[in-house]
């Protein structure tokens, strides 16, 4: 790599001896990274020794230069931990910063360590190993979130909350049930981060520019030093693709959007014309001019988040729909979006954990929830919405009535409640026959035991098959989670 000045006496570039004039400080700046790619510091490290050591074992260094690139490397992890590393915008990117002040440290073998490797293979490798680390992050943290999740279903595993369809009463289910909905939506989002993480740890170094290196390194070693579990077989593909980026933007919008729709839910809920829930204080704000306001902000920001990291989605996918192969300049603009995607959905995944999980009173020794549930609304909202029709209708079924009869007749039923302004179990049976009389059938097949499936209890009871919102099945779809999480 060469070290020198430009012509005119400007800053030292990699590249430097091509050019005839500096590059002007406002292009600097336009094309700078390192202020935002820094944060790859360490993995440039991690990827720059292992590159150094197959360099050492092929014998294209020496012993030597990689003792001094180590003693070097250390030396440079020591100032950035402290603080203490200054970032030169000069110097472009992590990758020049990191190599200039090893070359400072070290002389000759910092500029050897760039042998058999472009900043092409470099950055597609630092991206891959933070990104790899950013998923086991966000693989943690979902768990976290499962965990909360189904210690708040299983207290309310059998608490009857009104099962909507478009956002009318449909049928009984409980808080339990519809909470392990979420486990379930997250268990296929940990799924695809698991999957992804497979095509992330794919080795790009030793691609060189694009066409790989003249030099005889050894990519199966460092792809072995590093982790990965094997190298990318096409250079050109290997230096110049962001498709595992942009399906890890894939997976974090999927896993917003499901947060997103709970965050809509915890936000109605809570609100005074429904009142199925309250949060913790510490998840809302209170208004500047309404003292009696309790603001549900955490749900709304990330409903808010959730067009960002869409955004950042659309943003890496329009990047790269127009690049010829190799290496672009483009490709510097894959960062921020990636980062902040990462950032986004580590910060909230955290900040859910939290919102949905609990603590024991130390006093009574009492589980204490962030989402207090008031099991009084929500029954009192299963009253309001002829929740338990449909039993009606499959007790006919049962009883030999086919079933688009008994769907007429409990219409029928359903119009004769509301004439009347009650829920169907007001109805006294003689009325409730009388509404059906019109449907042949409907009225002989019509026992006193037809209260018995009118309860919300009994509506719950029937649903005991797996995947129901049986209590029962509730509490084993808990346990088979807790199984899959240990």
């Amino acid at each position: 790599m060469s070290d020198q000045s430009t012509p005119q006496g400007g800053a030292a570039k990699a590249w430097s001896g091509r050019f005839s004039e500096p590059v002007s400080d406002l292009v600097k700046r336009y094309t700078a990274s390192v202020f935002f790619d820094n944060r790859m510091a360490s993995q440039d490290i991690r990827g720059s020794l292992a590159h150094a050591r197959m360099l050492a074992r092929q014998g294209i260094i020496s012993a030597q230069d990689l003792a001094d690139i180590e003693r070097g490397m250390a030396q440079i992890v020591g100032e950035i931990e402290r603080g203490e590393f200054n970032w030169n915008l000069d110097d472009e990117d992590v990758h020049l910063n990191i190599e200039k002040r090893l070359t400072a440290l070290v002389g000759d073998a910092g500029k050897r360590l760039h042998t058999g490797r472009s900043r092409n293979d470099q950055v597609a490798t630092d991206i891959r190993l933070w990104l790899r680390d950013a998923i086991d992050t966000i693989l943690g943290l979902i768990t976290e979130f499962q965990q909360a999740v189904l210690d708040l279903a299983e207290h309310h595993a059998a608490t009857p909350l009104p099962g909507f369809t478009h956002l009318q009463v449909a049928q009984p289910v409980t808080f339990g049930h519809h909470l392990m909905a979420y486990f379930e939506m997250t268990r296929r989002d940990a799924e695809r981060f698991a999957d992804c993480r497979k095509r992330v740890n794919r080795l790009p170094l030793g691609s060189a520019a694009l066409a790989g290196t003249t030099f005889p390194i050894d990519r199966e070693f460092v792809a072995e030093q590093l982790g990965f579990d094997e190298v990318c077989y096409n250079s050109l593909d290997a230096v110049s693709d962001r498709d595992f980026a942009i399906e890890f933007c894939a997976a974090s919008s999927l896993l917003i959007t499901h947060l997103s729709r709970l965050s809509e839910e915890l936000i109605l809920w809570m609100s005074p014309r429904v009142g199925f829930i309250d949060l913790a204080d510490r998840f809302c704000t209170g208004s500047s001019i309404m003292p009696q306001k309790k603001n549900p902000d955490v749900p709304e920001l990330v409903r808010g988040k959730t067009g960002r990291v869409n955004g950042s989605l659309i943003a890496l996918l329009t990047l790269m729909k127009g690049q010829p192969l190799a290496y672009n300049k483009d490709n510097q603009e894959d960062k921020e979006p990636l980062f902040d995607t990462a950032d986004t959905i580590i910060d909230t995944l955290r900040i859910y954990a939290d919102m949905m999980g609990s603590k024991v009173d130390e006093a009574t020794g009492e589980r204490i929830f962030n989402v207090r549930v008031k099991p009084a609304a929500m029954l009192g909202a299963l009253s309001q919405g002829y929740a338990t029709a449909t039993d009606l209708a499959d007790y006919l079924v049962k009883r030999g009535l086919p079933f688009r009869d008994a769907h007429e007749a409990v219409a029928l039923a359903v119009r004769a409640a509301e004439q009347r302004g009650c829920d169907l179990p007001q109805i006294p049976l003689d009325e409730l026959r009388a509404a059906m009389a019109h449907v042949p059938g409907a009225v002989e097949r019509m026992g006193d035991d037809v209260y018995s499936v009118l309860t919300v209890e009994g509506s719950l009871a029937a649903r005991n098959h797996i995947g129901g919102t049986a209590p029962e099945q509730v509490r084993a779809a808990i346990a088979r989670a807790r199984q899959r999480l240990a």
